[in-house]
């Protein structure tokens, strides 16, 4: 049995519109589990880089990397599943604020980081760029202090470790 694991790509792709929809319409049209996708321009304004998580087994990601491979677009694929990879996610949290959050919310910062860059007397935003498991925990922590809460969440952008540590 293949095991379902995620599963991480960075491709180079042409700056051209319509690409990034393409590259999704594959992920759409094959029905692959496509966790994130991040896009931006590189240091060169005709090339883009797109960061892709997705959770498959292996005979399924080397089908996503091989027809990656074969778009007309796509300038080079790399698979970083299985080397050491820098990976961030950006997130914001806006919640309804209350006086004896900031105790609760002090007391969280020392176990996951978080800003908050933004309040009015009635709500908070906190900003957190982290790890997605770290984002996640966040999340968990939250809703056992607030239930109304409003999540908005960029995909992971990655990158391969200096160190192979």
């Amino acid at each position: 049995m293949n095991k379902i694991e995620q599963k991480w790509l960075s491709v180079y792709v042409e700056n051209e519109i319509g690409v990034l929809a393409r590259v999704a319409g594959l992920f759409s049209g094959k029905l692959y589990n496509l966790n994130s996708l991040t896009v931006g321009e590189t240091e060169s304004a005709d090339t883009s880089r797109m960061t892709i998580s997705l959770y498959s087994d292996n005979r399924t990601f080397e089908q996503v990397k091989h027809q990656l491979s074969n778009m007309i677009e796509v300038i080079q694929v790399i698979d970083y599943s299985n080397i050491p990879i820098h990976a961030k996610e950006v997130m914001y949290v806006k919640l309804k604020y209350y006086e004896a959050l900031n105790s609760k919310l002090v007391n969280l910062q020392k176990h996951v980081p978080f800003e908050i860059t933004d309040r009015t007397a009635n709500e908070l935003l906190i900003e957190s760029i982290n790890t997605e498991g770290l984002n996640n925990k966040l999340l968990d922590e939250l809703q056992s202090i607030s239930k109304e809460f409003e999540v908005i969440r960029g995909g992971s952008v990655a990158i391969a470790s200096l160190t192979k540590e």
